[in-house]
């Protein structure tokens, strides 16, 4: 399949499809691999002004919704809040091939598949 970039209204429109439907989400960020499988409701973007440090993102994708997240220490938990936060930054990468979504940042990775 062909790959897409895709700005962040297309890639928001694209997602939005997929409200209602059971999603995983994979996270690589240096050495580490987090996967949260989730029922996805709804998608909202934040914006934080009040940020201490760099750490804490400027805008940040919210997948709402229930599921559990399993990271390489644990087995599956429970998510703690109905929400997965992702950091989005201005230079962001949004791919599409028809049957993921791949987010790109200077922290990490995100995949967006469903389940």
């Amino acid at each position: 399949m062909d790959v897409q970039f895709l700005t962040i209204e297309e890639f928001n429109e694209l997602l939005q499809q997929w409200h209602g439907q059971s999603i995983k989400i994979s996270k690589h960020e240096l050495d580490d691999l987090d996967e949260t499988l989730m029922t996805l409701q709804d998608t909202s973007y934040e914006r934080n002004t009040r940020r201490i440090d760099d750490y804490e993102p400027m805008h940040a994708l919210q997948l709402n919704g229930t599921g559990t997240m399993k990271t390489d220490a644990i087995d599956a938990q429970p998510l703690p809040l109905s929400v997965y936060e992702i950091p989005l930054e201005d230079n962001t990468l949004y791919e599409f091939d028809g049957q993921q979504f791949l987010l790109s940042t200077s922290r990490g990775v995100y995949k967006i598949e469903k389940e």
